[in-house]
C-alpha cells in the first residue's frame, strides 16, 4: 500500500511518502487487513529488504523506494561505483536489448551493489540472469544516481549501451 496504492485504504501520503502509523493501522483494519502497531513495527524491523522506515519518533512510516506513486524521498545524487547489477529473468532480455532498463510502473530502475543480491532479485521473476551496469560511465555521461537508505541504487533508466550480460544463473 505504501509503495503502490495507498488510496486503496484511503491513505494519503505526504510529499515525502510518509503516513501516520496510527492512521495506517486504523485504515488497514477498516479494510479487512488485520494489523497492529506492534506487527507493523516488527515488519519494519525484520523485512529482509528493509523496504520501510519509521520516523525517529516512531509516529510515521514510509517505503524507502520502489514507489509507483510520486513521492520525494529527499535523496541527493551520489556518484555510483564503477559497476552496479540488475537481476532479472531471461524472458525480459529481448526488451532490455531493445530499450535498456526502464522503471516500468515504478519511479526508478533499481540496481544492486553486488552480484549476489541481483541473483536473488532475478529469481523472483523466473530464470535469473544478472546484468552488469557500467554505472560510473553512465554517471560521467550525466546520469543521476540516488542511493536509498537500504542500499538500493536508483536511476531513471539504463540505456542498452551500458549493460553487460553476465551468465545465466539458473533457477
Amino acid at each position: 500500500m505504501l509503495r503502490h496504492d495507498p488510496a486503496c485504504i484511503g491513505l494519503v501520503l505526504d510529499a515525502k511518502g510518509w503516513v501516520d502509523v496510527a492512521d495506517l493501522v486504523r485504515r488497514a483494519n477498516a479494510h479487512g487487513r488485520d494489523l497492529t502497531r506492534a506487527e507493523l513495527v516488527e515488519i519494519v524491523r525484520t523485512n529482509d529488504k528493509q523496504r520501510f522506515s519509521l520516523s525517529d519518533d516512531g509516529a510515521r512510516i514510509r517505503a524507502r523506494q520502489g514507489h509507483s506513486v510520486d513521492v520525494d524521498l529527499g535523496l541527493e545524487p551520489v556518484e555510483p561505483p564503477e559497476f552496479l547489477y540488475h537481476g532479472t529473468a531471461t524472458r525480459f532480455l529481448g526488451s532490455i536489448l531493445a530499450e535498456g532498463l526502464r522503471p516500468g510502473s515504478r519511479r526508478h530502475v533499481h540496481l544492486s551493489p553486488d552480484h549476489d543480491t541481483a541473483i536473488r532479485v532475478g529469481r523472483r521473476h523466473g530464470t535469473p540472469i544478472v546484468l552488469k551496469i557500467r554505472s560510473k560511465k553512465m554517471h560521467e555521461g550525466g546520469a543521476v544516481f540516488l542511493l536509498s537508505e537500504n542500499g538500493v541504487w536508483l536511476t531513471d533508466l539504463v540505456p542498452p549501451g551500458f549493460i553487460e550480460f553476465e551468465e545465466e544463473v539458473g533457477a
